[in-house]
């Protein structure tokens, strides 16, 4: 298959997976997965799999990719945290829909590698920075969304400090790392609102830099 079909046949699986967002479909098909996978894996991009990248992280499934941007309901006016900007393909996706979006990571290598590639696709509406993600960029908040790549035990308080009323935050937590369940948790003026989406598995979140 071209490059075309393969990037067709990932949304047609997207959408047989239960994705039903038209706007988060239309960008996973537009943003190309190629640009961020190297090497010897960078034939199975369009794979809806989980793949290997540098410092021993990966770049997620596309459908939790999907999955997790969806449930941000991100508006066209919104501004958005990323905690683990990793290979820099879900800050990608998060640019297509959001008005800016600012994303971390601890591997000071992925950040300039993502940069990078935010440059070669014009992708003006992303900052990237790097830095310890369990603290939050209190600089730029408040967010109108977070999203964290990387597991908490729980949602991280200087994170939920961040977050505009009214805002969302999805993220995977678990105390283990075969045992997570993705949430999503809405601001609101009576407190916080937990869903429960799915069970997941994502790398552990760490403090410090790297």
């Amino acid at each position: 298959m071209t490059p075309e079909e393969r990037k067709m046949s990932l949304v047609f699986a997207l959408r047989s997976q239960g994705i039903r967002d038209q706007a988060v479909l239309k960008v996973m098909e537009n943003v190309d997965r190629g640009i961020f996978v190297n090497g010897t894996f960078a034939e199975r991009a369009y794979e809806d799999t989980p793949l290997p990248i540098d410092c021993g992280q990966t770049i997620s499934q596309p459908f939790i990719v999907a999955l997790m941007t969806e449930a941000l309901e991100i508006g066209p006016r919104d501004k958005v945290l990323e905690i683990g900007t990793g290979s820099g393909y879900q800050a990608a996706i998060l640019a297509g829909l959001a008005r800016r979006v600012y994303t971390m990571d601890r591997h000071r290598s992925l950040v300039r590698s993502a940069r990078e590639r935010f440059d070669a696709l014009g992708l003006t509406n992303i900052t990237p920075h790097a830095a310890d993600g369990s603290f939050g960029w209190p600089e730029q908040a408040p967010f109108d969304r977070i999203i964290l790549t990387a597991a908490a035990e729980d949602p991280p308080g200087p994170l939920l400090a961040q977050l505009k009323p009214g805002g969302i935050m999805v993220l995977p937590v678990g105390q283990s790392d075969s045992m997570q369940t993705l949430i999503q948790v809405k601001k609101t003026e009576n407190g916080l609102d937990y869903r429960e989406i799915r069970d997941v598995r994502f790398v552990p979140l760490l403090e410090g830099m790297v």
